[in-house]
């Protein structure tokens, strides 16, 4: 059951990332970091439930960890440049 509700929660957060790229606000950045905490916490629960899968289970949480902050980093870059456009606009009134 656990490893379901992981694969869930991973999924979601790949979508939750994905739509935060395209449109990136700041409760979807904060829905995101939610997700990966609770995807790692799964992940780390599995893996003392299971040590024998650990370098499996490593490897696939890199690749997972690392595809989702980097379109976690990208997203709050566009949320940077959007606030400062914002506040340049405000500023020329």
């Amino acid at each position: 059951m656990i490893l379901i509700l992981h694969i869930f929660i991973a999924l979601s957060s790949v979508a939750v990332t994905t739509t935060l790229l395209v449109s990136p606000s700041k409760n979807k950045l904060i829905t995101s970091y939610l997700l990966v905490g609770a995807t790692l916490a799964s992940g780390i629960y599995l893996t003392i439930l299971n040590p024998a899968e650990m370098l499996r289970t490593c490897m696939a949480g890199l690749v997972y960890a690392s595809l989702v902050t980097t379109g976690i980093m990208i997203a709050q870059s566009k949320l940077r440049r959007i606030a400062t456009l914002a506040r340049e606009h405000i500023d020329q009134r």
